[in-house]
């Protein structure tokens, strides 16, 4: 009998209560299934809930076959951290896979964050703020991190998160938010040529 492997990515996103990481991981989840995948997204809160401010970290799985893990994830491929602050808060590299990326909203360069490299490990750093803020007026970075995501990964193409972000926000709301995704894209891509 032949087995083939099933390869399934995982995702740890590391943000504030109020800051949106559940929705960044569900967004991902409808892109996964935009794009003939399985996606899950689910919280985990920790001690203190909630509580705006407050650590907390959102889990996203993708894959070609069903998901049947339904535990947090220990062993990330990717990292995306939405509040750099955090990262003297929290090991957010705990269990990152060799090989492994990281995005870290920052209006900082790498070098000037307490990030260890261990030479495999890939960081890019993007100030999806500062993105979110010039196209909404809002500093509302799901989206700008979700571009970014796609670009930097290729775990989800750009046609599928952009039709995640209409699913969620229809109109105006949509449209803006798909111009900061297809900004936030092509500039992760831009860099990385």
């Amino acid at each position: 009998m032949v087995r083939f492997e099933v390869v399934m990515k995982e995702i740890c996103i590391h943000g504030r209560g109020g800051q949106g990481s559940l929705v960044l991981a569900q967004f991902m989840a409808i892109a996964a299934l935009e794009d003939g995948k399985y996606g899950q997204a689910f919280p985990f809160l920790g001690a203190g809930g909630e509580r705006r401010g407050k650590p907390i970290v959102a889990f996203c799985r993708l894959s070609e076959e069903p998901i049947l893990p339904r535990c947090r994830v220990s062993e990330p491929d990717y990292v995306i951290v939405q509040d750099a602050t955090i990262l003297g808060e929290v090991s957010v590299l705990n269990g990152l896979k060799p090989g492994g990326a990281i995005l870290i909203n920052s209006r900082k360069r790498i070098d000037e964050l307490a990030v260890p490299s261990n030479g495999s490990l890939r960081i890019f750093c993007f100030s999806a703020e500062d993105l979110a803020q010039s196209i909404l007026g809002r500093s509302i970075m799901n989206t700008a991190l979700l571009g970014a995501f796609a670009a930097l990964t290729h775990e989800l193409s750009l046609e599928a998160v952009l039709q995640a972000v209409h699913r969620k926000f229809p109109g105006t709301v949509g449209e803006k938010n798909a111009q900061i995704v297809k900004a936030s894209y092509e500039r992760v891509m831009e860099d990385r040529t």
